[in-house]
This record gives structure tokens, sequence and C-alpha cells, in this order.
């Protein structure tokens, strides 16, 4: 199990970073809480990271992953981590003033992009624990049948993921090239006449 640590953490990796973008876009629909363009920034980059994990995976769903295969898809994550994580530091740094209200509603005491800026750092340290120790963790040889059904479900949730992302930044940014820093509705609707 310690030899293919690299294949579920990559697994682990895509099925993680998917689901915090679900996060966003629960708290985007459920919670009526638009978001800004940093947000769909970090939210990019969230989905580029679990991109570097995906090309592990799918390498690994053959059956055979060779060590320049983990290189890329970790070497893809870490820079798409490096990159979100000094956008949500930026967005942080924005709202640390002491009496900001910060951009939308804390969760657990933290706005979205300070746990976005926790998260990212903590992936890039958890990288760079498992690569330190590749040859324990990067097996080339995985059982393709268990490993197979579980890295096409995680690449599948992350295809729908950024479907939907791309749809809800759509709607939101409508038939314009940039987004109002603090958007206000689904310019969409508007741009077509649907909402006036």
């Amino acid at each position: 199990m310690v030899s293919r640590a690299q294949y579920w953490l990559a697994v682990v990796f895509v099925v993680g970073w998917s689901g915090v973008v679900c996060g966003g876009l629960g708290t985007q629909f459920i919670g009526w809480e638009y978001p800004c363009p940093l947000c769909l920034v970090q939210r990019m980059f969230m989905l580029l990271a679990a991109l570097g994990g995906a090309y592990i995976v799918r390498r690994g769903m053959t059956g055979t992953i060779a060590p320049r295969d983990y290189a890329t898809g970790w070497g893809l994550a870490v820079v798409a981590c490096v990159a979100g994580g000094f956008t949500s530091w930026r967005q942080t740094m924005l709202h640390i003033l002491p009496g900001d209200p910060g951009y939308g509603g804390p969760v657990l005491g933290l706005h979205l992009y300070v746990w976005a800026l926790i998260l990212f750092v903590a992936a890039i340290a958890t990288i760079g624990v498992v690569t330190s120790f590749a040859s324990e963790t990067a097996a080339l040889s995985i059982p393709v049948r268990p490993h197979r059904i579980a890295g096409t479900v995680a690449i599948g949730f992350l295809a729908l993921v950024i479907g939907v992302n791309l749809v809800a930044a759509f709607l939101e940014e409508g038939l314009h090239w940039y987004l109002p820093d603090d958007p206000q509705r689904y310019q969409l609707f508007y741009d077509l006449g649907i909402l006036h």
C-alpha cells in the first residue's frame, strides 16, 4: 500500500480539489454569494491542481506508470498551487486591515480565500513530503481493476465540476470581457433580456 501512496494521493488530490470547488459553488448557488474575479481565478488554479493529479491517475489506470509521469503530474499541481496560493494571498491582503469585513461570509470563522491559501500551502507541503520518499511511495506497477474504478470516478467527478464551474462563470460574467470587482447578479440573464 505504501508503494502506491502517490497514486492514491493523486486520486485524493483530484477528488479533494473538486470537492473544494463544489463548496465554492455551493456558497455561490445556495448562499447567493457571487464570486469575485479573484475567487474565480482561485477556483481555476484549484482545478488546474486537480488536473495535475488527474494526469497521474490517468497514467496509472493503464497498469504501469513511469517516474516522469509522477514528476509531470506533481509539477503541474505544484505550479497551480503556487499560483493559486499567490492569488488567495493577494485577496487576503486586500482585506487585512482591522475593521475590513472581507469579501463574502466567513466559513468556520475564515473567509473562503483564507481557506484557499491554507489549502494551497498544505497541498504543496504534502506533495513535497510524498515525493521526498519517492522510492518507497511511487510504484511503477498499479493493479488495474480497483485502481481503474477509483480513477474513473475521480476523473469523471473532476470533469463534471469543471463543466459546472464554466457554466457558472459564464452566467455571472455574461457577454462581457471582464467580471466586475463586486458582482451583484448573473449578468447573462440581463444581457439576453431575460431579466430587467
